[in-house]
């Protein structure tokens, strides 16, 4: 008897302690009537939208199950008008997407062209300075290269009857 008295005791400290254990996980306080409002509120409108869904499940099912032997006389010329439905719908979203990249390939080739149109006065003022620096380095060069040549044709025609020419060696 001592034996079981001792284990009831043991039994009673646990719940005890599995019971503080509890109180420690739940709120001290209780909800709030709004809350309690919200939750008897709601909780009837989700039950009646799950009902609404099975519903809704099982008219699919007996809807699918009357159709099929339908489907399944006229699919010669369902499946064929699907394709063709299917075919056209995605042509004409590829010709609209081709279309619209095709716009907007245009109007940023516009925009360049615009710009560097805008940007060509400078261009060309640019390209006039230097084909103006250019011509007259060329003609500077020309002078040179003339003047060259003029003095060793006045060279060669001093020099080449007295000494033998310019270019010429004596051997002793």
């Amino acid at each position: 008897m001592a034996d079981r008295d001792r284990a009831g005791q043991y039994y009673q400290q646990q719940r005890g302690q599995v019971g503080e254990t509890v109180k420690g996980i739940l709120p001290d306080k209780a909800p709030s009537a709004s809350q309690a409002l919200t939750v008897a509120t709601l909780f009837p409108l989700g039950g009646f939208l799950l009902v609404l869904s099975g519903l809704t499940l099982a008219a699919s099912v007996v809807g699918l199950a009357v159709a099929t032997p339908v489907f399944l006389l006229f699919s010669p010329v369902l499946v064929p008008a699907a394709l063709l439905i299917g075919l056209a719908v995605a042509g004409f979203l590829t010709s609209g997407a081709l279309g619209l990249g095709g716009l907007s390939s245009l109007t940023f080739l516009a925009n360049t062209a615009r710009q560097a149109f805008q940007r060509t006065p400078d261009y060309v003022e640019q390209a006039r300075r230097r084909m103006a620096e250019a011509a007259a380095h060329a003609g500077h060069k020309t002078a040179q290269a003339g003047h060259a040549i003029q003095g060793r044709a006045e060279q060669a025609g001093t020099g080449g009857g007295a000494g033998g020419g310019a270019g010429t060696k004596t051997s002793s």
